[in-house]
């Protein structure tokens, strides 16, 4: 059984940002690629989950980064899953490059959804075994993400449309990071480094949702940003953590 997968990946011009920079939306989707590609290797093909009914649904993520990688540079990503609690799935990553200097980690939380009826589903009833990793790189991520009376206003309404959409029919994982960061205007995306990016799915959005994307104003080196309907309904919160 493969306990750990590496995912090896260079950066190509499309994932990089005005500063040379990968994108944070392009480390969220390398993660990704690094889970799916260690489910492959355990003997699980996406077509046989299809088959069954199954499929992963990402709950949280919380992604700590030393250096962000820059355009054509080669880096590695080491996955394993930490086990499941309760109902929910727990999956660490490891990020290093060529020299094997460690660039960031993260930490995830997965349920198992049934596709169909979409309900979670217990890990007792996943027919595969999953090796659980040794390793972690920390405690398990909290759900919340926005501190309690925080005040957020409007940054801009979005609308989900084909550029976001993927096989599942609804905003794709990694395309939340790019809402997220274009809160930020020039001088904050100038100054100082993004460290750190957390976010939370609440609710998955579909082609013509519309979000309201709402932000804080920088506290604490953390900027925090929420999703959510013209009716209230709460898609996804995050944070952006700043060094300045």
């Amino acid at each position: 059984m493969v306990e750990k997968w590496t995912e090896e990946y260079t950066i190509q011009s499309v994932d990089a940002d005005f500063k040379g920079e990968c994108r944070w939306s392009s480390l969220l989707s390398i993660l990704q690629r690094a889970a799916d590609r260690h489910i492959e290797a355990l003997g699980i093909s996406r077509e046989e989950m299809i088959e069954r009914g199954m499929g992963w649904m990402l709950i949280t993520l919380e992604l700590d980064m030393r250096r962000i990688p820059r355009d054509m540079e080669t880096l590695y990503v080491d996955t394993w899953s930490r086990g499941s609690k309760g109902a929910l799935w727990h999956r660490d990553y490891r990020i290093k490059d060529s020299s094997g200097d460690i660039l960031g980690e993260a930490r995830s939380v997965w349920a198992l959804v049934d596709i169909h009826k979409r309900k979670i589903l217990r890990p007792s009833m996943f027919p595969y075994e999953v090796p659980i990793g040794q390793e972690t790189v920390g405690e398990l991520p909290s759900k919340a993400v926005l501190p309690e009376g925080i005040q957020l206003y409007e940054a801009y309404p979005y609308i989900v449309r084909y550029s976001g959409i993927d096989t599942n029919g609804h905003l794709n994982n990694a395309r939340y990071a790019d809402l997220c960061f274009d809160v930020l205007d020039e001088q904050e995306l100038q100054e100082g480094k993004v460290t750190g990016f957390k976010i939370t799915y609440h609710h998955e959005a579909r082609w013509k949702d519309m979000m309201l994307i709402n932000r804080s104003v920088g506290e604490n080196n953390r900027v925090y940003v929420q999703g959510i309907s013209p009716d209230g309904t709460n898609f996804f919160e995050a944070a952006i953590v700043r060094e300045t």
